[in-house]
């Protein structure tokens, strides 16, 4: 599975892309609002500091405006990934761009129908979004598994990118049904590596080594 990072903060980016583990990041309008930086300025500096793709939201609703948005997103940098909502001018745009070579992250979606149509439109990213699904009492994995089946049915490249990610568990339950990405807040990766009994672990082995009175370096 492929780890992405939500966010638009460069410390945070920079921070988990230091680890080895991090192959992209996800960014919408939200989260450069929250970031404070001017969206140019800020993307282009995620995608010099990452190898892997970022993702950069349109804000037109209609195909004409989506594309002219696209262009100038995707002179940024070669890694560039253009977002688009999941509506009819946003299939359409997706059609159009992935045609002409570009990366392309379906977004909002909320239905197995709606993922299907942007694998038709050659998505190279669908974003299912679990958290938000999961706020209505509808379980949000159930999704992810019936565009696991739909896709393997027909061989489609797009690839599941488990979005709105809230919990470790929403990760765990993401890889164990074959979301080929998940894209999740930095807190939230790093909360994977916790366990109790690993801090306990390491706690007693760091006193029984401190009463030997040894120094490996």
């Amino acid at each position: 599975m492929k780890f992405f990072v939500d966010t638009a903060d460069i410390k945070e980016i920079a921070e988990m892309n230091d680890t080895g583990l991090l192959d992209g990041v996800t960014t919408n309008p939200s989260l450069i609002m929250k970031s404070g930086r001017d969206i140019m300025e800020v993307t282009k500096e995620i995608c010099d500091l990452v190898e892997g793709p970022v993702s950069a939201e349109v804000t037109a609703t209609e195909y004409a405006d989506m594309m002219k948005e696209a262009a100038v997103l995707a002179k940024i940098a070669d890694n560039i990934c253009i977002k688009l909502p999941l509506t009819m001018d946003g299939l359409k745009a997706c059609k159009a761009l992935t045609s002409d070579g570009h990366k392309t992250n379906v977004t909002l979606c909320f239905s197995a129908n709606q993922a299907l149509l942007a694998a038709k439109a050659g998505a190279t990213f669908v974003s299912p979004f679990i958290g938000r699904l999961d706020d209505m009492a509808v379980d949000g994995m159930d999704l992810i598994a019936d565009i696991r089946i739909i896709y393997d049915n027909y061989d489609f490249k797009t690839e599941i990118l488990a979005a709105s990610i809230r919990t470790v568990d929403h990760v765990k339950q993401a890889a164990l049904i074959g979301a080929d990405v998940v894209t999740a807040p930095p807190a939230t990766l790093k909360a994977l590596v916790k366990h109790p009994l690993t801090d306990k672990g390491l706690a007693a082995f760091l006193a029984d080594w401190a009463k030997t009175g040894q120094s490996i370096t």
